[in-house]
């Protein structure tokens, strides 16, 4: 495994009687990290990431006056690495077992690239009863994959070799692919290799089984008959240069799927923009939840 310079998991926690652990419908056990306090935002990373990614956003927003939880999806990061679950409805499921136990309400719902999509299949399965706004970035909604009816999307085949790299060598597919995530080379984009390498390692922290079965749910699952159930306030915020999930194909049909959207392009944001754009993304966070 690659060595990272620091993560979140270096910074100090602050003192909380509050369980770093919650259990899910099925039993496994969640890692959360639970900082401030005020109105709830709850973070959902993307892909194999784990709760680590929001790492600029939680120290932020917590001196901000709001209560971050961010949480390790089941296979990634200090949760439980079970062999199954890694279909949307059973995430949306945990998502629901989280907030249900940590008994939040009037929540902010942030999600990132693939975990865009657990709060897609959350709202549609469990409600907005608890939710007051939500925020997709980078995301994979409505449907990523080429078919019939969704012919712009992105050939299956493409998917296909994503995984069979990652069984053939995983760090290695993991550290090609991420300077294109974050923008590398990019005029707008500065990123250190450090920071990169930072990427690489929360990402390697995520089971095998987990990071090539959520790569086969998140092209293959069709949000398209979810994105109705956005029925509160919600911000879309993408790169135009995305090249993980194009901004023609995902952004912008998810912000024309919702009523009322709030649309913010980032010009010149790759996909790892909750880092290279971490203080403008900040404020647009703060300014939307507080609104």
């Amino acid at each position: 495994m690659l060595q990272t310079t620091h993560s979140l998991a270096t910074l100090p926690v602050q003192p909380s009687s509050k369980r770093l652990l919650i259990e899910t419908r099925d039993g496994i056990s969640l890692f959360h990290y639970d900082w401030g306090t005020g109105q709830p935002v709850v973070f959902v990373h993307g892909w194999g990431l784990g709760a680590g990614m929001w790492e600029y956003q939680m120290t932020d927003l917590s001196n901000r006056g709001l209560r971050c939880i961010a949480y390790d999806k089941r296979g990634c990061g200090r949760s439980d690495q079970p062999g199954h679950g890694y279909d949307f409805d059973t995430l949306a499921d945990d998502l629901a077992s989280l907030i249900e136990q940590l008994d939040l309400r009037n929540v902010t719902l942030v999600g990132f690239s693939a975990g865009c999509g657990d709060v897609a299949r959350y709202l549609s399965r469990h409600g907005m009863g608890r939710i007051a706004r939500s925020v997709l970035i980078g995301s994979v909604t409505p449907f990523l994959a080429k078919t019939a009816d969704n012919p712009e999307g992105i050939d299956p085949s493409v998917f296909d070799e994503m995984i069979a790299a990652l069984r053939r060598d995983r760090p290695r597919y993991l550290a090609a692919s991420a300077p294109s995530f974050f923008g590398a080379g990019l005029p707008t984009v500065s990123v250190s290799p450090e920071l990169i390498q930072w990427g690489v390692g929360l990402a390697l922290q995520a089971s095998p089984k987990a990071t090539i079965e959520m790569v086969r749910a998140f092209s293959e699952t069709d949000f398209r008959s979810d994105m109705p159930a956005f029925t509160m306030p919600t911000l879309t915020i993408h790169g135009d240069q995305d090249q993980n999930h194009p901004i023609d194909l995902t952004g912008q049909k998810t912000a024309q799927a919702i009523p009322g959207n709030q649309f913010k392009v980032y010009e010149g944001a790759a996909h790892g923009l909750f880092v290279t754009h971490k203080e403008q993304l900040n404020r647009d966070l703060l300014t939307f939840i507080q609104c």
